[in-house]
């Protein structure tokens, strides 16, 4: 995300040229010189002082241009050649792991979501079901996007300067911060409308815990998050490691985890605090929300976040309602006792299907950065979009959808039998349940791979950075499509009898 002032001015020139042509306009360039996706384009591909040449010369002479543009092409040949070469054998090696830890600690905090839903706070104020996927889901928004970004950063060598990698880790986590005590605030807000305003039902106090405990939630859980992010992405430096493979699910590990404790923690403490101290909760919420113009100065202090700092509130914010809109339909199912049963799961398929979806769109955004300029796409990304190209094109991400997908059953299975053996849920893993469960993680996965797809490189061709856009909306759709088919599931099981004596009790 810095600027080159350096190499290749007269080759950025032309690839802007290109890409200008094609489809990169005014508005999505900011100024009229840089795009979205542009701040994170290798070196040689973008030059900090073009305006100024193209200000002080005139036109260079052909041979010139041939020869910047041959400089340029070998620039990214290089890049590309740099690339860690992937068999699927070693693609699926590398992912495994992380997936295989993202997904216990979902279960982990599908089990710690079973504890809670049978506290007070949580019993007295269903709301706050509402905010539990819009606060797991700013891993999607925040996290992921924010190990996308620096693992795009480590491959096209944005990170190797000590004083750039920190502008960049620096810059990032208090764009980070900002956003996740603004979102988790409007989180609240919309639990509020959706919780209370279609019933009439309204009481202040309830709806000031339920904006502190959102806000301290996602700022606490944002930054400690951020920290083992940071961590994460310099290790894989490191150690040679394609961090594509590995940030994004090691990110969701146990974020969801470490959110829900939080956020159970302090929605019970301030629901103890409501009789007696009925302020508390106002000066917790009316704390974190005066720090924010504090990461706002220092995220705009640093080039790599500035920009974001104006143009990344839409997917962060969209993303938010979609998700919350999935909150509502996990509120309104809890409160049915015959489908109890889907609280352990919810975490689980919401955060395997964003795992996976965010590993793909983080792939191919990052070969996007590699191998095209901003506004053009690879010859087999361009015409209408259809799903066959996914799993079975001709590009250079459909192997990983394809290992992507194998991964779902297995996972799945593995997870279904741990909640089993921790005698978790209230839910006895028939034949019939299973069948039922696993077509619907299975019917989420492919269809966000497929909605990655599509979206990624048509977030490249308007020339926005995916990395920054399209996660957020992935995961946030995963959790919506999650909730939603695992609501059905339940619905369609109880209709044709599967209720053993565990559901509902």
């Amino acid at each position: 995300m810095f600027f080159s002032s350096s190499n290749g001015g007269g080759g950025g020139r032309r690839h802007l040229d290109r890409a200008s042509r094609s489809s990169l306009s005014q508005s999505d360039c900011g100024d009229g010189r840089y795009g979205e996706a542009e701040p994170m384009l290798p070196e040689g591909r973008l030059s900090g002082d073009e305006g100024e040449e193209e200000e002080q010369g005139g036109e260079e002479g052909e041979d010139d241009d041939d020869d910047e543009e041959r400089q340029v092409t070998s620039s990214m040949a290089s890049r590309a050649a740099n690339m860690p070469k992937e068999s699927p054998l070693a693609m699926a090696l590398q992912i495994l792991v992380p997936f295989l830890l993202a997904g216990f600690g979902t279960v982990s905090a599908g089990m710690v979501l079973d504890i809670v839903q049978h506290w007070e706070a949580f019993s007295y104020i269903t709301e706050i079901f509402i905010l539990v996927p819009a606060l797991l889901g700013l891993k999607g928004n925040l996290e992921m996007t924010l190990a996308s970004r620096l693992s795009t950063a480590v491959n096209v060598g944005k990170m190797d300067s000590p004083i750039e990698k920190w502008n960049l880790i620096i810059g990032n986590l208090a764009l980070k911060q900002a956003q996740a005590t603004v979102v988790g605030f409007l989180a609240a807000v919309a639990a509020v409308v959706l919780g209370w305003i279609p019933e009439g039902h309204f009481q202040m106090n309830h709806a000031v815990l339920l904006c502190s405990s959102s806000v301290a939630t996602a700022f606490i859980a944002s930054m400690l998050q951020g920290i083992i992010m940071v961590g994460v992405i310099v290790g894989s430096k490191k150690t040679g490691i394609n961090p594509d493979n590995v940030a994004t699910p090691i990110a969701a590990s146990f974020g969801d985890l470490i959110t829900l404790a939080i956020l159970a923690g302090i929605s019970q403490g301030l629901y103890n605090c409501l009789d007696t101290y009925p302020y508390v909760s106002f000066l917790v919420c009316a704390f974190f929300l005066s720090l924010t113009p504090l990461w706002m100065v220092i995220s705009s202090k640093h080039p790599a976040s500035r920009q974001l700092l104006y143009s990344g509130w839409e997917p962060v914010i969209t993303a938010m309602v979609i998700s919350s809109i999935g909150g509502l339909i996990l509120d309104k199912t809890v409160s049915d006792p015959n489908l109890a049963g889907i609280v352990v799961y919810t975490p689980v398929i919401n955060g395997i299907g964003g795992n996976l979806v965010a590993i793909q769109s983080s792939r191919i955004s990052t070969h996007l950065h590699i191998h095209c300029v901003p506004g053009e796409v690879p010859p087999e990304a361009r015409g209408c979009y259809y799903p066959c190209r996914t799993f079975y094109g001709t590009g250079a991400n459909h192997r990983s959808a394809q290992v992507l997908v194998l991964l779902v059953i297995p996972g799945h299975l593995i997870f279904l039998y741990t909640i089993h053996l921790m005698k978790s849920g209230h839910t006895t893993l028939t034949p019939i349940f299973m069948t039922v469960y696993l077509a619907a993680a299975l019917l989420q996965v492919l269809l966000l791979l497929c909605i990655a797809d599509w979206m990624v490189h048509s977030m490249w061709r308007s020339g926005k950075d995916p990395d920054s856009f399209s996660i957020p909306y992935l995961t946030a759709l995963g959790d919506l499509l999650g909730t939603a088919l695992l609501a059905l599931s339940f619905h369609f099981l109880w209709i044709i009898g599967d209720r053993d004596s565990d559901v509902g009790d």
